[in-house]
């Protein structure tokens, strides 16, 4: 089995570059939520000539609308949503110092050349674990938006959030690259 490699936010660049493609790690430390709507709006802050609600600088942003909690859990089930829909912004987030990225599905090449410009990383967090994610988070309060429901930006304190790094900051994909071996050994 492969080693776990266990990191704290907010990411250094030193932290994003020893993250490598196919990596499994578990992350501690705070993470941010935001989808769609609540993207759109930093969008709108940024270009406005504001302050956004929260300092990006090292910091991940995970893409998800959680279900509503059920007691003792601090947060509801808390899958992945498909990261593709953020691709319109992300590249101006990372330009803000944003370091990492958690959701499902690929990534556009606009996206994944500001990740190797800003040396930033994508995470896979697994489909279908909701439940088991949820797990990993341990205090959760709503950071902005907060009319925006599910969709408001938490801020989620997380102890060994499991996660794959799936591309790095050189641009390795192992949405790529996986396939790719398994073909080879399939030959």
């Amino acid at each position: 089995m492969a080693e776990i490699k266990k990191i704290n936010t907010p990411l250094t660049d030193e932290v994003v570059a020893d993250l490598k493609a196919g990596d499994m790690v578990a992350v501690s430390g705070v993470i941010f939520t935001a989808r769609d709507a609540a993207h759109k709006r930093l969008l709108k802050t940024l270009s406005d000539g504001y302050k956004l609600p929260f300092d990006l600088q090292g910091q991940i942003i995970y893409y998800v609308g959680p279900c509503p909690a059920k007691p003792p859990r601090v947060f509801g089930s808390c899958g992945p949503t498909t990261s593709v829909r953020m691709d319109a912004y992300a590249p101006t987030l990372l330009d803000q110092g944003l370091k990492g990225m958690i959701g499902k599905g690929q990534r556009t090449q606009p996206v994944i050349d500001a990740m190797i410009k800003n040396k930033a990383v994508y995470f896979a967090a697994i489909g279908g674990a909701a439940a088991t994610i949820s797990k990993s988070v341990i205090k959760a309060e709503i950071m902005a938006y907060e009319d925006l429901g599910p969709e408001a930006i938490y801020k989620l304190e997380v102890e060994d959030f499991p996660a794959i790094v799936v591309i790095d900051s050189e641009g390795m994909n192992q949405y790529k690259i996986g396939p790719e071996g398994y073909k080879k050994q399939l030959t």
